[in-house]
């Protein structure tokens, strides 16, 4: 495990990383989750094996920290990936990433270009959302208040999500689970899915066909 501090405050970002060629593969969690259980199995497939590799947990995610008082905005969220990615002397990275992970993956690429070379996005989210109480997305979540949530709303959405889910869901700090969805269901000005359509890079978006 290495990790790398991402604000002034000292919180640190951590992930898993094993040697390889360049340019380094970074994979990148979706909301709620944690990049290794997630991405272990396609990192160390054969026809993607043999690159250097990093599995990163996002701030208030997974084994990274899980400061209270971080924004947990798609911008905030890119900027503490880009000090960490820079930390660990990485540069044009062939970023792979979940849900929320390719949304941050688009503002990443966006905000600090020298960083990701190729993008690949697997159900991420490109437009704003509308709360929807009962919906299992960041847009359930977002339903609740900040109050709501952390008082039990956690409890109730925990029921939703799913057994799988929950399993890294609740390593999350709840306070960066609330704000990051939130913020991901409002989404970014310009769109996230104009960023990505501006974007001069490599991209591909994979739609798993089971989702809706």
């Amino acid at each position: 495990m290495r990790s790398a501090v991402v604000t002034e405050a000292g919180d640190r970002i951590r992930w898993v990383e094993w040697a390889g060629d360049e340019p380094c593969r970074v994979y990148v969690h979706g909301l709620g989750a944690a990049s290794g259980p997630y991405f272990t199995a396609v990192a160390t497939h054969p026809a993607l094996a043999g690159r250097r590799s990093l599995l990163v947990d996002m701030l208030g995610h997974g084994i990274s920290d899980r400061p209270t008082d971080f924004d947990y905005s798609l911008e905030a969220h890119a900027d503490a990936l880009a000090r960490a990615l820079t930390a660990a002397g990485v540069a044009g990275a062939e970023l792979v990433a979940h849900s929320m992970g390719g949304s941050v993956g688009i503002v990443l690429a966006s905000r600090h270009p020298e960083l990701v070379s190729k993008l690949v996005m697997i159900d991420s989210n490109l437009d704003p959302l509308t709360p929807a109480r009962g919906v299992v997305g960041s847009n359930g979540i977002a339903s609740y208040s900040e109050e709501e949530f952390l008082a039990g709303g956690w409890a109730e959405f925990a029921e939703l999500a799913g057994a799988e889910w929950w399993a890294t869901m609740r390593l999350a700090g709840r306070e960066a689970l609330y704000r990051s969805a939130v913020r991901l269901a409002r989404g970014t000005r310009p769109t996230m899915r104009e960023l990505l359509l501006d974007l001069k890079i490599p991209r591909t978006y994979l739609h798993p066909e089971a989702d809706g």
